[in-house]
C-alpha cells in the first residue's frame, strides 16, 4: 500500500530547502551533510531521506525551485512600453532576489554536483530566464546584434545578481532605488544618471 502524503509535506520541503541552502552556501555542498541539514530542520536524518534521496536531489530541487520562481516573476510583469517593461523586469528580479543570497552562492558554485540530466534541466531554466530578459532588451534596441544582445543581457544580470555581495541591506526601498539606478545606467548610460 502506498504511503499517504502528509498535509504539511510541501511546507516541510520548503523548510528543508531553505535550511539546506544556508548550509550549502556556508559549508559547500561537498562538506555539508544530510545529518547537519536534518538537525537544522529539527527533523531526523531518516525523515529527510523521506523527502530527498540525497544531496544532489536536494540541491537540484533548491536550484530548480529558485530558477522557476524567477521565471514566474518575469512572466508576471504586465505588458508595458519596452523601456518601462525592462525597468519593471529589473525591479521584479531585484525584489525576488531579496533573501536569495545563499541561492546565488550555491548556483554559481555547486552545479557540478548534479548529474548531467539535472545540469541540463538547470541550464535550460536559466536559458529561459535569459531569453526573457534578452527579449525585453531587444524590444528596446531591436537592431542589436545577437552577440551584443547576449553580452548586454549578461551585463544586466551581472548588475543585478551580485547586489548582495556589496549591499547587506534587505530594505525594499533600497532595492527599488538600486533597480532604478541599474535601469537608468543600462538604458541611458552613466552620463544621464
Amino acid at each position: 500500500m502506498a504511503r499517504t502524503i502528509a498535509k504539511d509535506h510541501d511546507e516541510k520541503r520548503v523548510g528543508i530547502r531553505m535550511a539546506a541552502a544556508r548550509i550549502f552556501a556556508a559549508q559547500g555542498v561537498d562538506r555539508a551533510s544530510m545529518s547537519t541539514i536534518a538537525k537544522a530542520c529539527g527533523i531526523s536524518k531518516a525523515l529527510i531521506y523521506h523527502y530527498y534521496a540525497g544531496k544532489a536531489e536536494l540541491l537540484f530541487d533548491i536550484l530548480e525551485c529558485h530558477l522557476e520562481g524567477l521565471n514566474a516573476v518575469v512572466e508576471g510583469v504586465k505588458p508595458l512600453p519596452p523601456r518601462d517593461y525592462l525597468r519593471a523586469v529589473v525591479l521584479e528580479i531585484l525584489l525576488a532576489y531579496a533573501g536569495a543570497d545563499d541561492l546565488h552562492r550555491i548556483l554559481s558554485n555547486s552545479r557540478d554536483v548534479l548529474n548531467p540530466g539535472q545540469q541540463a534541466r538547470i541550464i535550460g531554466i536559466q536559458r529561459r530566464l535569459i531569453g526573457k530578459v534578452s527579449a525585453a532588451i531587444s524590444a528596446v534596441v531591436p537592431a542589436l546584434e545577437d552577440e551584443k544582445l547576449h553580452a548586454a543581457t549578461m551585463s544586466l544580470f551581472g548588475m543585478t545578481n551580485w547586489y548582495f555581495m556589496w549591499s547587506r541591506s534587505d530594505d525594499e526601498n533600497q532595492r527599488r532605488a538600486y533597480a532604478k539606478l541599474v535601469a537608468d545606467l543600462f538604458l541611458d548610460g552613466v552620463g544621464k544618471v
